[in-house]
């Protein structure tokens, strides 16, 4: 390893450890000596050490607090190594209770009991994903057994597919279809068989589904209260009272329907959509459809 490369490795190191000190000083409120210690297998000396160095570059960000014998958020604290995310932080701890192998898991000192909707696996084989990302990777066609919805039996066909989309319950290929001449999404789960082909000469920009962006602007439901429609634009991050979320014109059905924006809001009860659609002529539009209320 060369000098650079050596450079490089402790900037690195350093950088997690600092990330560390701001992910417990923000979760928890404290860190001291032990915690570095414990994750990083430090000595005393160099932990101490390295909470100096912080203390050094960020004055007021971290403080020692002399009866409780341990470091303390100072009064200018923010994070500078990483996001300290809110949801992110769920879904971490999430991840975990599920048993899932996540990233820096010793970072966490409490797991309260977390429960989430579930959803049913999807029965992509591990064979047919495998050469799904062998066909995106390689550009080469993939030669499968697709059963659609439209038809009543499995049909043979050819895809290019050449990106991944989830639309929050399932894995779909992103891919232009050489029987019918045009870009489609294909569910994993529903091909039965995938043989690597021939290179495929398609170009991914030319998937214009794909490479378009459509804005979403949301707003509260005006029939819920004026508090209630408050707490829901702080729930959606709102500014001003709405917010635009960007979404690939391949994936704007699915975020439609997740969001519950596919049909008349007052179909539902306020209490349970509790968004609406401030825009939904253009966004419909660009589906190619009329607004269905």
């Amino acid at each position: 390893m060369g000098n650079d490369s050596q450079s490089d490795a402790l900037r690195w190191t350093t950088q997690l450890r600092r990330a560390f000190i701001e992910h417990r000083l923000f979760w928890r409120g404290r860190i001291g000596l032990a915690d570095l210690m414990d994750t990083f297998g430090m000595s005393r000396t160099q932990s101490s050490q390295d909470l100096n160095a912080y203390i050094s570059e960020f004055p007021d960000h971290l403080s020692y607090d002399k009866s409780a014998r341990t470091y303390v958020p100072g009064p200018k604290f923010k994070a500078h190594y990483g996001p300290l995310d809110g949801d992110a932080h769920l879904s971490k701890l999430l991840a975990m209770a599920q048993g899932a192998d996540v990233a820096h898991a010793d970072w966490e000192l409490f797991q309260p009991d977390m429960l989430a909707p579930p959803i049913p696996a999807r029965g992509a084989k591990s064979e047919i994903t495998r050469a799904v990302l062998h066909a995106i990777e390689q550009g080469r066609a993939l030669a499968i057994t697709y059963q659609s919805m439209s038809s009543p039996d499995p049909s043979e066909r050819s895809i290019a597919p050449h990106a991944l989309a989830h639309d929050g319950f399932r894995w779909h290929c992103r891919a232009f279809c050489l029987r019918d001449e045009l870009f489609k999404d294909f569910v994993l789960g529903r091909m039965l068989s995938a043989e690597l082909g021939e290179l495929a000469e398609v170009e991914p920009k030319t998937d214009a589904d794909w490479v378009t962006d459509i804005t979403l602007t949301i707003a509260p439901n005006p029939a819920l209260s004026d508090n209630q429609q408050k707490v829901i634009a702080l729930d959606y991050g709102m500014d001003g009272g709405s917010a635009q979320l960007t979404v690939r014109r391949c994936m704007l059905y699915y975020a439609l329907r997740r969001l519950g924006l596919d049909a008349d809001p007052s179909a539902r009860r306020a209490q349970d959509q509790h968004i609406v659609l401030l825009n939904a002529q253009e966004v419909f539009g660009a589906l190619g459809q009329e607004v269905p209320w």
